[in-house]
């Protein structure tokens, strides 16, 4: 029972990475049907990550008032019910007006699984939970851009993906008695502390941060590299949006071998080998050379250094700050991961309106110039005496 709950755990962070990664490759395609200006995309990432800012803050809560299958399941069925709206939309302003439930569903979720995984799971568990996430995540575009080369419209591709996700509440509805099963009870959050005195602790000030600059190069690159191989390489948009799930099987693949390697590299080593691959990767973007394979290989590679970077925080959340302080911060953790994909993407589309997409590598490069500075800080703070 205890390997039938990870496997459901899996397929629900699949569900996760499916309806994430739609935006970004839809975007080229679907700015223009809706006549909206391509720096809109931004308001829309804000919006959804408001939503998972919301619900990450308030997911213990609701577990421990709801059940954590429950809460699950709603989570799942409002992500669904919010693409299917997505689908359905023929202006900017009602693909905004689903934005805010979508996160608040996806939220709920992220943090709640996080908080689990971490707690009863070994290290690699945590890398392979977050690499199902990527094959959500590297299934998206690859929907999306069968049906705009295929010549169908955007809305298809959001109308396949929520009747998967549909079919994953049907899943976790069949996987109730399984719950009920699970020794030691259902899989709630433990109380939470005050957000106040969590925030003295040593080493926070560093951590939230690197969450921060870690979410900001993950959730730009997922939303604006289609845009940047388009406007800056020349490549027409169905092909950019096959190629944006580059990046995604990057990380997928990252996190597949990550789960055989963390235990005995450890989350700190992790860490440091993903910001290496992250600087390799945006190398690669940025090059000025006449062939595309290089900018291709960067995403790869940047996705390959983002693979083991999100899980090794968040696992390494008992050892940094105590057991008893873990439940509490991956929530704040999280919140502060979806304050960096509320921000800095929509920024960056600010910016692009300006400077061009072109400035991509450089935006990167500056949140994983922050990203080693604010880890190496994390690493001496939490040292032991």
């Amino acid at each position: 029972m205890y390997s039938l709950l990870l496997v459901i755990l899996y397929m629900a962070f699949i569900s996760l990475g499916l309806g994430d990664s739609l935006l970004g490759s839809a975007w080229p395609a679907m700015h223009e049907q809706l006549g909206s200006p391509v720096t809109h995309a931004g308001i829309i990432s804000m919006t959804i990550a408001a939503g998972m800012v919301t619900s990450n803050l308030l997911a213990d809560r609701l577990a421990k008032k709801f059940g954590a299958r429950l809460l699950a399941i709603f989570s799942v069925s409002l992500s669904a019910l919010s693409l299917f709206g997505f689908s359905l939309a023929g202006s900017f302003f009602f693909v905004w007006l689903w934005a805010f439930p979508y996160g608040l569903g996806g939220g709920a979720l992220d943090a709640g699984i996080n908080n689990y995984v971490a707690a009863n799971y070994k290290s690699r568990h945590m890398n392979w939970l977050h690499c199902f996430w990527g094959v959500g995540a590297m299934t998206g575009p690859a929907i999306m851009g069968f049906y705009l080369t295929g010549g169908f419209e955007w809305s298809a591709g959001y109308r396949t993906v929520a009747f998967i996700q549909m079919g994953f509440v049907l899943v976790l509805i069949l996987s109730l008695p399984l719950w009920k099963k699970q020794a030691g009870g259902e899989p709630v959050a433990a109380p939470v502390k005050p957000f106040s005195e969590i925030l003295k602790l040593k080493g926070v000030k560093f951590v939230l941060p690197a969450f921060f600059a870690y979410c900001a190069i993950e959730a730009t690159t997922g939303l604006w590299a289609s845009t940047y191989l388009v406007s800056h390489r020349g490549i027409s948009p169905e092909a950019a949006a096959a190629f944006t799930s580059l990046f995604f099987i990057g990380i997928t693949a990252g996190r597949f071998l990550s789960g055989f390697v963390s235990v005995a590299m450890g989350n700190k080593k992790m860490i440091k080998t993903g910001i290496f691959f992250i600087f390799a990767g945006i190398a690669g973007l940025w090059l000025p050379v006449q062939t595309n394979v290089l900018g291709f290989a960067g995403l790869i590679v940047i996705g390959l250094g983002c693979a083991p970077i999100f899980p090794a925080i968040i696992h390494s959340t008992a050892e940094n700050f105590g057991k008893e302080n873990s439940q509490a911060l991956v929530g704040l953790q999280i919140a502060s991961a979806n304050t960096g994909i509320a921000l800095m993407p929509p920024l960056f589309g600010l910016l692009a309106g300006f400077a061009g997409a072109g400035v991509l590598p450089a935006f990167l490069a500056l949140f994983a110039v922050l990203l080693l500075v604010m880890t190496v800080a994390l690493n001496r703070a939490t040292r032991p005496a």
